[in-house]
Formats: C-alpha cells, structure tokens, sequence
C-alpha cells in the first residue's frame, strides 16, 4: 500500500528527529570526554576551513586529554586529593606569604597553563596551588563537565588548604574554571577571602550557542538537544548549569576581569553576572582582547588590578 503525501511527511520528520539526535549524542560525548590518544586536537574554528567546520558541526571535535606541558620553576609539592575522582595539584610555597591563592584552569587546559599567573601571585607574596580537573592533565578520567561537577573539586582544593591552618585563602579561575568556583560557592557555602573571576559564562546553554555561532552555525534546534545530551551523558541537567543565578549566593570579595573582543561569552552575560554579585565587586574590561589568556595583552593592567583588588580586602 503506498503511503500517502502526509505519512512520507511524518516519517521524513522523523527521520531528520533522529539523524539530529544521533549527531547531537555523538558531538556532546566527544566534547566532554577526551581522548587518551595522541590524535590532532580540532583547530579553534577560526581556523577552520568551510570543510572542516561542516565536518565538525556532524562528528564532534577531536579532544585528546590535556597535558602538562611544563612545571614550576620554583620548588613545588605535588599533591594528589581524593574529591568526586583523584586530582593532582602542585603547591608552591612561599617565604612569609601572604596567604593562598588556588588556581583553576578553563575548558581544554590544565595546572600547567596557570603557571605564568601562578608567578605574578608569587612575586606578590603569596603561596599557589595549580590544580588539574578531572580527565585532565595527571587527574583523574578523561571526563568533563564544564564547571559542573569540577565544583566539588574546588571545594576539595579549599578544604584541603583550610586543614593547614591557612586562613587567608583566595580563589582564582578562568572561563570554565571561574565557573567551577561560583557553582562551589553557590552549592557548598565554603567562604575564601576573596574570588577572582575571568570571563565565566552566563549558562551552559548560553555558551553551547557561542560555539555554534562561531561556527556560522544556526544554534536552533541543535545547541538546546546538544546540551540536552550532554547532561543526560554526564549525570546532571545542562540547563540548570547557571552561573548567572550561583552569582545570587555570592557575597565574598569578587574582581570580574572580561576581554571586550571575546566571543565565547558576551558581555551582556558578564554584565548579569555582575549585577547577580551581592558582596564587594569589581570589574574590569579589556579591551582589544578576546577569550584568552590576558597575560598576552594587558599583563601590567592585570597586575595593577589584581594587585588593587588583593589590597582592598
């Protein structure tokens, strides 16, 4: 019996439901699980031919597990803490310090890249620890979940600080990893001194669009089934992954640093995240500057501001 107009309707519906859903599982498990290969990382999309971003948009980017690329130069102790998985830390010490700052990386990196801002905190005075996430660096896993369950991980870190008696203890992270510290702060209470925060998104969804959108992709319906499956995989709900709403429970010391050129996460999202902040709270904005180290770029403005900040509290 042929099928009418309207039956071959439905079933090319649902078809192209499935395709989409089969591209979407495959690209949320390779963009939160990396590879223990040593496969090409998936070159950032503006390097992208129209071939190869087409090719990403259906299979996924290649993510082989970030490693350490160097070490400290000054005398450091690597620690392993027991938290959701096992992760390696390295803590550097310093003469008659002023307190701890804790260092955690963005997505795709590791202890390794915080190295040159672990050294401008220790030339102000203070001791570091430099952590790897987990299924990151010598951590744990090849498993990531965009700042999700990192938070335990940033509790574990404060925790294992505080038990040395340390008690000025200060917070510092970027992208991925400033998110780890407002979702900790939001679902933990823990009270560090003061957080310094770079460039956080505003919600896992909002940062899933920024992707597409640097891929001169349309974000509707892909990025919300995506993200959808990206939580299911992971064991949380991707929507309610919400820095903009953890900002409402944070009443601590908070410098904001963003780069007016970024295009992973916009300004409007750091401009909610700043008016959420119920403590202290400074923000600074650079300019010519993008979602990037800004060390690169502003590396005496940091300092000034960074600087200023630790002063005032």
């Amino acid at each position: 019996m042929a099928l009418s107009s309207k039956q071959k309707y439905i079933r090319i519906i649902i078809v192209c439901f499935l395709v989409i859903n089969c591209i979407a599982f495959f690209h949320a498990y390779k963009f939160t699980h990396f590879t223990t290969d040593n496969s090409e990382k998936t070159k950032t999309p503006d390097k992208l031919s129209k071939l190869e971003k087409a090719k990403t948009l259906f299979f996924g980017v290649n993510n082989p597990k970030p490693k350490n690329k160097k070490f400290p130069t000054q005398k450091f102790q690597t620690i392993r803490l027991k938290s959701n998985k096992e992760i390696e830390c390295w803590l550097i010490k310093n003469t008659n310090s002023k307190g701890t700052i804790i260092l955690f990386h963005g997505y795709g990196s590791e202890k390794s890249s915080m190295m040159d801002k672990s050294d401008e905190f220790i030339k102000l005075g203070f001791s570091t620890l430099l952590v790897d996430f987990m299924g990151i660096g010598n951590s744990e896993g090849n498993q990531t979940t965009i700042g999700f369950k990192e938070a335990e991980e940033v509790k574990t870190c404060f925790d294992y600080i505080s038990s040395t008696g340390e008690t000025n203890i200060y917070l510092f992270g970027t992208s991925m990893g400033a998110v780890s510290i407002m979702k900790c702060i939001s679902d933990y209470q823990i009270k560090p001194k003061g957080i310094i925060i770079e460039c956080p998104f505003g919600s896992m969804y909002q940062t899933v669009c920024a992707r597409f959108k640097k891929m001169n992709a349309p974000t509707f319906p892909m990025a919300g089934i995506l993200l959808f499956w990206g939580g299911i995989q992971n064991g949380f709900w991707g929507f309610s992954h919400n820095p903009t709403e953890y900002a409402k429970n944070i009443s601590c010391p908070t410098l904001l640093l963003y780069g007016e050129k970024d295009k992973s996460v916009s300004k409007s999202e750091i401009n909610e995240i700043y008016k959420n902040l119920r403590g202290k709270k400074e923000l600074r904005i650079y300019k010519n500057t993008g979602h990037e180290n800004y060390l690169l770029k502003n590396k005496v403005q940091w300092n000034q501001d960074i600087n200023s900040f630790l002063l005032s509290i």
